[in-house]
């Protein structure tokens, strides 16, 4: 695992996500290494690692998508965190969870703003 792709990989993991995204990575390590491996490589190495979207348009994006989804709400914490890591507000976070209320409805986004609201409160960002 020492070539490029994985390393580049690590490093914007580490920019993004920081320990959160090092335990996901840690959790598959005695079940799926491989999945591990892809995903840094992959995600981070090469989707993360492009040209054309800084870091705080990405995670804005998956903050939508998983939103959206509806069903990775532990990936969406992982990913709250990480558009907060790159420089997003919370109220670019809470504003995009907003607006996948009309395109993925209202339980969707009801879910990802509590999430929203657990990540802020760890953060102390705000009170419960």
């Amino acid at each position: 695992m020492n070539n490029k792709r994985y390393q580049d990989g690590l490093i914007k993991l580490q920019e993004i996500d920081g320990e959160a995204g090092q335990k996901v990575i840690d959790s598959l390590a005695t079940i799926s290494p491989d999945l591990a491996k892809y995903t840094i490589e992959f995600a981070f190495g090469d989707i993360y690692s492009r040209a054309g979207l800084d870091l705080k348009s990405r995670e804005l994006a998956t903050v939508a998508a998983l939103t959206a989804m509806g069903s990775c709400l532990p990936q969406l914490n992982v990913h709250i965190n990480g558009a907060l890591n790159v420089g997003c507000t919370p109220q670019e976070v809470t504003e995009v969870i907003i607006q996948m209320a009309v395109y993925a409805g209202f339980p969707a986004a009801l879910n990802a703003m509590q999430v929203a609201k657990e990540v802020f409160i760890e953060r102390a960002i705000i009170k419960y």
